[in-house]
């Protein structure tokens, strides 16, 4: 008979993913999950629907990065610099989604949905830019602390 008082695996994940929510990055992580549904929607919804591949994408590599740092793999996996991955995820969706969003809100006279996608693609572009400048910050903290403990061999 299996134990029922050990918690399983899928309880320690949930609430892995409950703490990890909680946290600055986690927040950042699921508020662009979210809002790269959200344009994912309104640029289906549109016309012309062929704008949805940057959402599409910046969507799952934050998935993928939600999961890396939610199971705390940065710290086991340490081939790949995930901090700097991160940084450079961000900054491309950021420069991305401002460029994509633009040309929607500019050229998309008469279709609402992808007017709203384009709005919201702004949003989300920000957002990513803030991500980037939070990261950006840890990039240098994380520089300067390194640089300083340099040993003197005189």
């Amino acid at each position: 008979m299996a134990d029922t008082t050990a918690p399983s695996a899928g309880a320690s994940c949930l609430e892995r993913l409950k703490n990890y929510v909680k946290t600055p990055k986690g927040f950042i992580l699921s508020a662009e999950i979210l809002i790269s549904f959200i344009i994912i929607i309104c640029y289906g919804a549109s016309h012309t629907g062929g704008y949805s591949s940057v959402a599409i994408c910046e969507m799952i590599f934050a998935m993928v990065f939600f999961g890396i740092f939610m199971m705390g793999m940065d710290k086991q996996f340490l081939l790949v610099n995930w901090l700097w991955s991160d940084l450079f995820r961000a900054g491309i969706g950021a420069v991305l989604y401002l460029i994509v969003s633009l040309i929607n809100v500019i050229g998309g006279a008469g279709d609402g949905a992808r007017i709203a996608g384009g709005v919201f693609g702004l949003i989300a572009g920000l957002l990513f830019a803030y991500d980037t400048y939070t990261i950006y910050m840890e990039v240098k903290s994380t520089r300067q602390h390194t640089a300083a403990s340099t040993g003197d061999g005189v």
